[in-house]
């Protein structure tokens, strides 16, 4: 209630300037014993941690942000006295919030909380990397913190309980049971999606198999096909099909329609029988393998190729392997939001240094496994509001279903990795980005050096991506020596790439005079953006590095030793974590 008398007034005021000390204080000790170590350097059996950066302030931006604060806090006071303070934030949009004065200022009192921590997050004077952690667990605790996360703070979906009688809350109850036997929270009806029935169902067969992969060859929709065969390699972290979700926009169907001879690495999700497999292996064992068996198949000497993201950051290791060898058999490649160069990892970075990738190694880099479902968790925690807490607030506190979606479904379906292989990973390129360097990193024996791979290369980027930012994916242009394309499309790291020509959605950038600066921004700079799919540009592209046209094959395979194991999409991608 309101107060009316100068008395109540007074002691209203009062009780409010004492509460604003009180949330100063609470925040600015917060803040004094946030622990950014990492790992404790007490940890059994990990020697030579790094001790946690102290935290300092600049004196003149703390002052800046404390009287932001008050200024700010007690103008929402005078709004509550007013009615309702205006909130404008989509999770406090509903009319309910609007509606109802104190669940109204309560959302305004958290957002008011939140710009003042990221306030202090940037009075923070330390180096780069401290400061991003410093944002990334401000921007996570703000996030779970919401009042729209409670259903006791949760105006909409309080009235949604009185409208339907109590009916949301015990569908929300059915939802959270749900998720819990299922490990993860529900991003779409997963009920409605079934690999191989109405995604992933680009007619193929399975022709080659080992412990690691099954290669897949897809059935000719033309007539004649290109003479040089086309390899996707996948990333291992994520199942292939998110290459081919529906027909109208699997890239794989694509690529088949526009006439080549079309192959993908299928990745086994590991179990604990693979616990002890390396990159080593995944590069000898399945990238390589899969590469000899396309030109074994088809008796092309070379084949175009294709790397997505990880699968990309393998494709390429790939390839220097082989050119360390004298093997040259890749006419060209296409790198889709790939990480060859390691300088600009994004928000990926706050996760990784010494003492993270040590107590990986030590965990698990002589055995055992990542879960898929821990991987998972990291990546939708990067953009928690979008991938996290808006799910928990639909499926749980307002009890609804989410609507499907093929993408999200592929994103819950997730994949273990074999701890060798993580931590070598970890190591070796986003802590130390070994790739780039020539000489440095040994992978199957050899000394990898990019520069020996020198191909005509498709390099895209999207320009949105919070996994590989466009800077990375731009970085591959300054690493390999041979004729390249680079092109930019809108969006992220899913949506930016999976943009079918048909959708006419979003645009792409692309540069005619055939320069590379050094950054991604000088780059853009120069570019000029078209409206639509980048596929159509790519095509036109690999068209050109594809040979003349033959006939397309009238079955599966090559004679008795690559013959028709089973139906695409075979067993492996239907392998849950």
């Amino acid at each position: 209630m309101i107060p009316h008398s100068n008395e109540s007034w007074a002691q209203a005021t009062q009780q409010f300037q004492q509460t604003l000390s009180d949330g100063w204080n609470q925040a600015f000790q917060a803040f004094q014993n946030m622990d950014l170590g990492g790992l404790s350097s007490t940890m059994p059996g990990l020697s030579g941690v790094q001790a946690p950066p102290q935290i300092q302030f600049s004196p003149d931006k703390l002052q800046a942000v404390q009287q932001q604060y008050l200024k700010e806090a007690s103008e929402l006071w005078n709004q509550a006295l007013a009615g309702a303070p205006a909130v404008k934030d989509r999770r406090f949009a509903a009319d309910a919030w609007n509606q109802n004065p104190m669940a109204a200022f309560s959302a305004a009192s958290y957002l008011l909380n939140s710009r003042t921590l990221m306030g202090l997050a940037e009075a923070v004077e330390s180096d780069a990397k401290t400061r991003n952690r410093i944002r990334f667990a401000v921007e996570q605790w703000m996030a779970a913190s919401a009042p729209s996360n409670f259903l006791a703070m949760n105006a909409e979906a309080q009235k949604k309980a009185i409208d339907t009688q109590g009916e949301s809350i015990a569908k929300g109850m059915q939802n959270l049971l749900g998720d819990i036997r299922q490990g993860h929270v529900s991003m779409t009806d997963e009920s409605l999606f079934e690999v191989g029935r109405n995604v992933a169902t680009t007619e193929g067969a399975i022709v080659f198999e080992n412990e690691l992969f099954q290669l897949i060859e897809y059935k000719p929709l033309t007539a004649k096909v290109y003479e040089r065969p086309f390899l996707l390699v996948p990333p291992c972290i994520n199942k292939y099909y998110i290459l081919d979700l529906q027909p109208e926009n699997s890239v794989i169907r694509y690529a088949v329609a526009q006439g080549h001879r079309t192959f993908v690495v299928s990745w086994r999700n590991p179990d604990a029988s693979l616990g002890d497999k390396t990159w080593d292996d995944y590069i000898e064992d399945a990238a390589i393998k899969a590469i000899h068996t396309v030109q074994d198949i088809t008796g092309a000497p070379t084949i175009n190729t294709l790397g997505f993201c990880v699968g990309g950051t393998i494709l390429s290791t790939a390839l220097a392997v082989l050119a360390a060898r004298g093997e040259k058999p890749a006419a060209s490649a296409t790198l889709l939001t790939t990480l060859v160069d390691f300088t600009d990892t994004g928000i990926l970075d706050v996760f990784i240094d010494e003492n993270f990738v040590k107590f990986r190694e030590m965990q698990m880099g002589k055995g055992g496994l990542l879960k898929g479902q821990d991987l998972a968790s990291t990546f939708s925690f990067l953009r928690p509001n979008d991938l996290v807490w808006n799910y928990v607030v639909g499926n749980y506190l307002k009890g609804e279903t989410p609507p499907p979606f093929d993408l999200l479904y592929w994103n819950s379906d997730s994949t273990n990795l074999p701890g060798p292989f993580y931590a070598w990973y970890l190591r070796n390129t986003y802590l130390e980005n070994n790739l780039i360097k020539p000489g440095v990193a040994t992978v199957c024996g050899v000394k990898v050096d990019m520069n020996q791979v020198n191909i005509p290369m498709y390099i895209y980027g999207s320009r949105e991506d919070h996994i590989v930012p466009i800077g990375g994916a731009y970085g591959s242009t300054q690493v390999f020596p041979g004729k390249k394309r680079f092109v930019m499309g809108a969006s992220g790291h899913i949506a930016g790439v999976i943009n079918p020509p048909a959708a006419k959605k979003r645009s792409h950038w692309t540069r005619e005079d055939g320069k590379f600066p050094k950054t991604a921004a000088e780059w853009i700079a120069g570019a000029t953006e078209s409206p639509g799919s980048w596929w159509t540009d790519w095509s036109d592209w690999l068209k050109g590095h594809a040979g003349k046209q033959i006939a397309a094959p009238k079955s599966y395979g090559k004679g008795p030793k690559y013959k028709v194991i089973e139906p695409a999409p075979g067993r492996y991608v239907k392998a849950k974590a």
